[in-house]
């Protein structure tokens, strides 16, 4: 009886691992990206750069904001590097307003 319970399972474990193995994702964002880059922004970027950038603003490219900030780099007066592609991810979507206002300054007890 136990036997049976044992083989059991490491037959589920084993499904369970060559399912989780067999499963790719459809929707991959640097590469989607990266391609989009190569073909807007190719004046500016190598396949290096396009693909070091998107590693960059992965977190703007779940929020789908990647073609903005490409066609920002694409415009951009500089040449393609980490700089722009920051400064590109600062200025598009939710985060064009510079976020919100710092606290304010504290207050002196000491007189």
């Amino acid at each position: 009886m136990v036997f049976r319970a044992l083989s059991f399972s490491i037959l589920c474990i084993a499904a369970v691992l060559v399912a989780c193995r067999a499963y790719t994702p459809d929707n991959k964002p640097i590469e989607m990206c990266q391609a989009s880059c190569e073909k807007k922004a190719d004046r500016h970027c190598s396949a290096a750069e396009c693909n070091r950038g998107c590693e960059l603003i992965l977190d703007r490219i779940i929020e789908r904001e990647s073609d903005n900030i490409i066609m920002c780099v694409a415009r951009h007066p500089r040449r393609c590097s980490d700089v722009v592609w920051a400064d590109c991810a600062s200025r598009v979507g939710a985060h064009a307003d510079g976020g919100p206002p710092g606290p304010p300054p504290p207050k002196d007890d000491w007189e």
